[in-house]
Order: structure tokens, then C-alpha cells, then sequence
């Protein structure tokens, strides 16, 4: 199961329909959740996710709507005794803001949390792929994230039986890259991997392009509409329009707009504006709403077709 569950999708301040940020994403054994801002807890409970299969939290920056849910699920995952390793990945400038948090309150810790902050050149492999981060530009030390899974081969079943390929050797043939003189490229075509981006508070950067670039779900901040463009560079956030742009110049495929401020009423502005940047498909976040990965492109050529629409 590749599939994104939103907790939360207001920005510094929440509201009646809107819990602070919290998004995890589930790639199949792994588990990841992105910036638990206050109120995270609760929003997993009813979200029916339970803290257990958590393996990885990360952090874009220590702003309050981005953290200070994270005090409740360190305590959860002790309460629950998750027998794993749960890796922390957050600014490294923020240190002091990552101890005060963990240990927010007494309780008793049995919590195995490996810090490992985020810093220039931050690349960590998983059973997922490469989780990378680059620096954005914000009020303070930010970074976004990008998940990429390793590029593979999909098997073609008419050119497996025209070299008479079947049974246990296709197995081996998957393994070895070879099965006496047919090689794994004869009988198979390109797959490539495919890519999760998630861009929190930031004013537009390259930063933001080389994160999105490619990706199948992008989630993105869009704070601000165009009629507050200057006030939203002022303090380094994006209009749903830039994350629009963004989304189109990077051959995106599904784009999720998130992080809306509480001064606009109607959030299906954001939308319309965002439509008016990017053709694709775009998911206006909803607390509590599932977003599925898209489904696998098969070839290096249907990816860069899609990119092009």
C-alpha cells in the first residue's frame, strides 16, 4: 500500500474544520510522518492509524504548527512500547527545540527514537528508497523531503517466451540479471521509480523545483492566494498559483495542496487557482482525507508523456 493520510491542513493557527499539519505516509513497510503539528495524536485515532507501524518522523522546521504535536507521539509510541527503531529527521540547527520536545513532560520512556538531523548533502537509504532533503527558504532553518525509490524492470511476457524464459528462471533471471545468454534488458523494459515530494513553509527557490521534480505526489504548501502575493514572499510562503506553476514546470502528476491560511473563507479558491497553473490532478486537502500514490507508470516514456500533459 502506497497511500498519504492527511491529520491536519491549517497553517499557524487552526480552526473548526482544520487540525494544525500532520501527514503520514504509508509506502509499504515503511511509515513515515511528516511534521505531527499539535493535535496529531488524536487526528491518527481518528484516522484509525496506530503509532506501532511508525518507522521514520520528519521534521521540515520547529515551528510550532509543524511540532508541537510531536511531545504526544514520542509518549505513544512508549505507551504502545513500539519494539523498533523510530529514526527523527529535523533541522540541525534545531537541536535544542528536538530535546526540549522530547521530553516535553515526565513519562515513562521506553521509546527507541534515533535522532539523525537533516543538513547540507542529507541523504539516507530506506527499505523505500533514498530519502534526500534540501534546504528551503523560510523565516527559519527549513528543509524539504523526497522520497525516490531505485529505477527497475518490469518483465515482458512476450519476450520472456520468445527466448523460451519461464518457471524458476525467470526468478533466477531477476536476481542474477542473467539466465545463460539472455540478459535481464532483453526481456524486460525500463521501470522507473516513482517519487514522493513534500514541500512545507517555504518562499519559491530552486530548492522547490529539484524537490518536486518528477514527482508522483507532491504535497505543498499554498498558505496564500495571488491577492496576498507580496505579503507571502515577505514571509516565505507560496500562493496556490506558485504551487500550481511548480507542479507543471516539474512534470508532476498529482499535486496536494495543503497549509491554508485561516484568513480565506472559501478554500476552493485555492483550487481554482492552482487549476489555472496546472492541468493535472489536484487534491485539495481535507483533514482526515486518504490520498493513493498513482499508480506506477510503466515506462520511462509514459512518465515523461505525463509530464508533458
Amino acid at each position: 500500500m502506497r497511500q498519504l493520510t492527511v491529520l491536519g491542513t491549517a497553517s499557524q493557527v487552526p480552526t473548526r474544520h482544520r487540525n494544525q499539519n500532520g501527514y503520514l505516509l504509508r509506502w509499504d513497510s515503511e511509515v513515515i510522518l511528516f511534521d505531527p503539528g499539535e493535535g496529531t495524536q488524536r487526528q491518527m485515532l481518528l484516522a484509525g492509524l496506530p503509532v506501532s507501524p511508525l518507522r521514520r518522523i520528519c521534521i521540515t522546521h520547529f515551528h510550532g504548527d509543524h511540532v508541537l504535536g510531536l511531545p504526544g507521539v514520542v509518549q505513544r509510541i512508549s505507551l504502545d512500547k513500539v519494539p523498533h527503531p523510530v529514526a527523527v529527521h529535523y533541522p540541525a540547527g534545531g537541536q535544542v527545540f528536538f530535546d526540549r520536545l522530547r521530553h516535553a513532560s515526565s513519562f515513562y520512556d521506553v521509546a527507541d527514537l534515533r535522532p539523525v538531523p537533516v543538513g547540507p548533502g542529507f541523504r539516507v537509504e530506506t527499505p523505500a528508497g533514498a530519502l534526500t532533503a534540501l534546504p528551503l527558504r523560510h523565516s527559519i532553518e527549513t528543509y524539504g523531503y523526497r522520497l525516490a525509490e531505485p529505477d527497475g524492470h518490469r518483465m515482458v511476457p512476450s519476450l520472456l517466451a520468445a527466448h523460451g524464459i519461464a518457471g524458476p528462471a525467470i526468478g533466477e533471471l531477476q536476481r542474477t540479471g542473467r539466465f545463460g545468454r539472455v540478459t535481464l534488458e532483453q526481456v524486460s523494459a525500463p521501470r522507473p521509480g516513482q517519487r514522493f515530494a513534500f514541500v512545507m513553509d517555504t518562499g519559491l527557490c530552486d530548492n522547490v523545483f529539484h524537490l518536486a521534480e518528477g514527482a508522483d505526489l507532491l504535497v505543498i504548501e499554498s498558505t496564500f492566494l495571488a491577492e496576498d502575493a507580496v505579503t507571502a514572499a515577505q514571509v516565505g510562503h507560496l500562493t496556490a498559483g506558485q504551487a500550481g506553476s511548480v507542479a507543471r514546470q516539474a512534470g508532476v502528476r498529482t499535486l496536494l495542496l495543503t497549509h491554508f491560511s485561516q484568513r480565506y473563507a472559501d478554500s476552493a479558491r485555492f483550487l481554482d487557482e492552482a487549476r489555472a497553473e496546472f492541468d493535472g490532478d489536484i487534491v485539495l486537502a481535507e483533514d482526515l482525507l486518504q490520498v493513493p500514490v498513482p499508480p506506477r507508470l510503466g515506462s520511462s516514456d509514459e512518465r515523461a508523456s505525463a509530464s508533458r500533459r
